[in-house]
């Protein structure tokens, strides 16, 4: 085996033969190489998802020895000498996905991608592309999110009226090692139906020793059998994406009024799906 080192670009042939201790020589082997820089990417795919989009560099003739160079701009560069002062470096990889809450439907974005080896990087290449515009998938997307929140799953776990008296109004208070927590209750009962309001404050640590805390206020009502629930709530969590804050509101209608203008009309109104 033997080494070349500090070769210059170009185009290179390379010949070898065997040679014995009596200094035969065989038939020569040749091989032609290139020292040189990486094509450009033929082309960008960029395939859009929910807050992110994915962009998949193609050459027009693979190479496993290339990788690829990843840059990002909220704006076009007009003059691509400028990328790399103005746009922002994402990584080297064979793609690369790029997701931000900050990346929204109805904007562009644009990649700027070049190919780069052991000797060298190519051209830079422009592509544009948007986030997912499926509105009925960001509310399939922000259901998985929220139902995985402490405050979601406290808001919507139904209030035990098994575990109450007929008429109640109490006050818990709940500190141990892992969660300090405030719990007022008022309870009814009248024949076949019953109600509860439950107003809860908690702050809690997770099981990656997180702290996280949440109010809520919960009334649910029971009649022929059939539960119907109202709530508010508002947290803070550390996830894994960062910290989270939010307020959720379950109910079968949700309304806003300005009382302070005497108008009674509604500004906005949600109700059922």
């Amino acid at each position: 085996t033997y080494r070349f080192t500090q070769l210059a670009l170009g185009n290179y042939r390379l010949t070898v033969r065997a040679v014995n201790a009596w200094g035969q020589q065989g038939d020569p082997a040749s091989v032609s190489f290139r020292i040189a820089a990486p094509a450009a990417p033929s082309r960008i795919e960029l395939t859009p998802g929910y807050f992110q989009i994915t962009a998949t560099p193609h050459l027009a003739v693979y190479d496993p020895t290339v990788q690829f160079e990843f840059w990002f701009s909220e704006k076009r560069i007009t003059d691509i000498r400028q990328v790399e002062t103005t746009a922002r470096y994402l990584g080297t990889a064979l793609y690369w996905i790029a997701a931000s809450i900050n990346i929204k439907p109805g904007h562009d974005y644009y990649f700027y991608v070049r190919s780069v080896n052991t000797v060298g990087k190519s051209a830079f290449v422009e592509a544009v592309g948007r986030a997912s515009d499926d509105a009925e998938g960001y509310l399939d997307f922000f259901k998985g999110e929220i139902g995985k929140t402490h405050l979601a799953q406290e808001l919507w776990t139904q209030i035990d009226n098994g575990q109450l008296a007929p008429d109640l109004a109490e006050i818990r208070t709940s500190i141990t090692n892992v969660s300090n927590e405030i719990t007022q209750t008022v309870n009814k009962k009248l024949e076949d139906q019953s109600a509860a309001i439950q107003q809860i404050q908690k702050v809690q640590v997770d099981t990656n020793n997180n702290l996280n805390s949440m109010w809520a206020v919960k009334l649910q009502q029971m009649k022929d059998g059939r539960l119907y629930i109202a709530g508010i709530g508002a947290g803070i969590e550390n996830t894994p994406a960062g910290m989270q804050s939010q307020v959720l509101l379950a109910a079968d209608r949700i309304a806003m009024i300005n009382p302070a203008n005497g108008n009674t009309k509604p500004m906005f109104v949600g109700q059922g799906d």
